[in-house]
C-alpha cells in the first residue's frame, strides 16, 4: 500500500483541476480559474473539416493539453511528459512514480473509468485526473469532476490510459519537475490577457475568435432555406452539446475566466479588469441563453426560428468583442 497525503478539490474542469491540483501539491498554490486564465486556452473556433460524430468542431477552449502547456510555459515551469508504447510499460511506470511518493496526472478516457455512472460515460479520451496511490491493484484517484476521491482497478485504469481513436492518450502521465521559487505572476497575467485578445480579435481566420462567432450566426440563419430540415436540428443539437456538455461548455469557460480576471484585478491593482470580469460573467449569461433557446426549440417548446438563434449569436458576439476591447483598454493603460 502507498497512500500519500492529498488534498483533493472538485473543480469546475477536468484539466485545470488537475494541473491545479498536482502544482498545490509541489508547493505551488493556484486557483483553477488562475490556471485556466494564466494558461489563455479560451477561444472560440468552428473548425468544418474536423468531424465530431460526423458534425464540423466547435471549439470553446483550444485542444486538450494547452490548458497545461499554456500554463506552465507562462510560469517557466518545468513539467515532464511521458508516453508509452506499450500497456504494461505506462502501468509499471505508474507504479514507480506512485512508490515514489509521487502523485502524477494522467490523460484517460472516461469511458473506461469504472467510477463514472454509465448514463455519464461517453468517448471522449482527453479526461484528466491525479492518480496518487495504490493498494496493489486499486488506485486511488482525485477526479477533480468529482465531490470526494474515487478508485479504479488496474484492468480498468489500463484500458482508460491506452485506448484507441481521437485524441488517443498513449498512456500519457505527467508531473512537475522543478517550479520557480517565485513565479512572475503578475508579468504570467498580462501576457496571458494579452494573448487571448490577439486570438479573439486579429486572428486573420474568419472561423477562429469573435469572427468565427459571427460565421457561424451566419451558417445558422442559412439553415432556415434548407429543405433539409433534419440536418438544421442535428447541427443545432451538436453545438448545444458541445457547448454544454463536452467539458465545461463555452458559457462555462466564461464563467471560468470571469473569475480569473477579477483575481487578476487585485493582484494587479487594476480596477478595470474587475468590471470587465463583469461583462464576461454576462457573456456566459449569453451562451447559456442561446443554449436554452436551442433546447427549448429542439424540444418543441419553442418554434424552430433559427434567425432567433443567429440573432443570439449575434449578441454573444458584440458583448464579445467590446469585453475583448475593454481588456486590451485595461492592461495597456
Amino acid at each position: 500500500m502507498n497512500n500519500l497525503v492529498f488534498h483533493h478539490q472538485q473543480t469546475a474542469h477536468c484539466e485545470s483541476g488537475t494541473a491545479a491540483a498536482l502544482l498545490r501539491h509541489a508547493g505551488l498554490d493556484l486557483s483553477e480559474p488562475m490556471v485556466f486564465g494564466l494558461s489563455g486556452a479560451l477561444t472560440f473556433a468552428y473548425l468544418p473539416l474536423l468531424k465530431v460524430g460526423g458534425m464540423p468542431l466547435m471549439a470553446y477552449r483550444l485542444p486538450p493539453g494547452r490548458v497545461i502547456r499554456g500554463l506552465t510555459s507562462r510560469l517557466n515551469i518545468d513539467m515532464a511528459y511521458e508516453r508509452f508504447r506499450h500497456p504494461e510499460q505506462g502501468m509499471a511506470a505508474l507504479n514507480t512514480h506512485l512508490d515514489e511518493g509521487r502523485p502524477v496526472g494522467l490523460q484517460t478516457s472516461v469511458f473506461w473509468l469504472p467510477y463514472f455512472p454509465e448514463d455519464m460515460r461517453f468517448h471522449f479520451n482527453a479526461h484528466n485526473l491525479v492518480v496518487y496511490g495504490r493498494d496493489d491493484d486499486r488506485y486511488l484517484i482525485s477526479d477533480p469532476t468529482f465531490e470526494q476521491p474515487v478508485e479504479a482497478d488496474y484492468e480498468s485504469l489500463q484500458h482508460a490510459r491506452f485506448v484507441k481513436g481521437m485524441l488517443a492518450p498513449k498512456g500519457l502521465l505527467y508531473y512537475p519537475k522543478n517550479i520557480p521559487a517565485n513565479p512572475d505572476l503578475r508579468g504570467a497575467i498580462t501576457k496571458a490577457i494579452r494573448g487571448n485578445v490577439n486570438m479573439m480579435l486579429r486572428t486573420p481566420l474568419p472561423i477562429i475568435g469573435v469572427r468565427g462567432i459571427r460565421f457561424v450566426a451566419r451558417r445558422i440563419r442559412q439553415l432556415g432555406n434548407d429543405k433539409d430540415q433534419a440536418f438544421g436540428k442535428l447541427f443545432i443539437g451538436h453545438m448545444v452539446r458541445m457547448q454544454e456538455e463536452i467539458g465545461t461548455g463555452g458559457a462555462g469557460f466564461r464563467f471560468l475566466y470571469a473569475s480569473f480576471l477579477q483575481e487578476s484585478a487585485t493582484i494587479l491593482n487594476n480596477s478595470a479588469l474587475a468590471d470587465v470580469s463583469l461583462l464576461f460573467t454576462d457573456i456566459g449569461d449569453e451562451w447559456r441563453r442561446f443554449a436554452l433557446y436551442a433546447a427549448k426549440m429542439l424540444k418543441g417548446r419553442m418554434p424552430l426560428d433559427y434567425g432567433k438563434l443567429a440573432d443570439q449569436l449575434l449578441v454573444v458576439a458584440d458583448q464579445e468583442e467590446q469585453g475583448y476591447r475593454k481588456l486590451s483598454e485595461a492592461i495597456s493603460g
